[in-house]
């Protein structure tokens, strides 16, 4: 039982919060049964179940479980209502599966949105999320959170995207990128047999060096009064009507 925030494994866990620090130990930090579970069952590597005193922990995280007080969870938790039981995880680079839809990730900045993205793309059978330069780093805890386990379940990975797009060419995938100018309603567009979507950045969208590689821009139609949509749910519509 650990009962201090000063102790060295409990500050270890709160450095988790720092993207270098992920990086520098290939590890990250999730919170809750359910987020845990998922990462179990997709075959990630759990280091360690961090559980607070009294809590019921999972049959096969015995050998792995740190007890802790109710104040040392509190401290090292990120979430505002904590469930009580966290786990350090082993970052894990999942290979792509050679489909023929990828969505590629322009500088998008905000966790939820990125989180939002992920999920969707999971959900809508996409083979790859791939992370430009500028974009936040997936295993942000507010990143994880949004994707509700999709991050274990689909390949997300960083690439340059201007290098990555004449690969995606030659591997005969049409460069499809969301943009309101110079573009064409989307449901207009016939969908390839395999297509490369980009989303840009919340606020300045697909850097203009990048807008140029692409072989079609499509954009959705604005109805209403809104000048734009969320990124997150404009890609969810062009990812749902690529695959429909």
């Amino acid at each position: 039982m650990i009962t201090s925030v000063h102790n060295n494994r409990v500050k270890q866990w709160k450095r988790l919060g720092k993207r270098k620090d992920r990086e520098q130990t290939g590890t990250f930090f999730i919170e809750g049964y359910h987020l845990i579970d998922e990462a179990y069952r997709s075959g990630w590597k759990v280091l360690e179940v961090i559980a607070e005193e009294g809590k019921t922990v999972p049959d096969w995280s015995q050998g792995i479980v740190v007890y802790v007080s109710s104040e040392v969870f509190k401290y090292a938790a990120r979430t505002e209502a904590p469930q009580g039981i966290a786990a350090v995880v082993e970052m894990k680079e999942i290979a792509a599966s050679g489909g023929n839809a990828v969505l590629l990730v322009d500088a998008i900045q905000d966790p939820g949105n990125l989180g939002t993205i992920i999920r969707t793309a999971d959900s809508a059978g996409f083979d790859a999320v791939l992370l430009g330069d500028g974009t936040v780093d997936p295993y942000n805890d507010k990143v994880i959170r949004a994707t509700q386990g999709s991050l274990f379940h689909i390949a997300v990975y960083h690439v340059n995207i201007i290098n990555e797009i004449p690969d995606l060419k030659q591997q005969g995938y049409e460069i499809w990128a969301s943009a309101l100018t110079e573009s064409v309603p989307f449901e207009t567009a016939t969908v390839p047999d395999k297509t490369a979507l980009i989303v840009g950045n919340e606020g300045a969208g697909i850097q203009n060096g990048i807008l140029r590689l692409a072989d079609s821009i499509v954009n959705i139609p604005i109805y209403g009064n809104a000048e734009s949509l969320n990124v997150s749910v404009a890609a969810g519509i062009l990812m749902y009507y690529i695959r429909r």
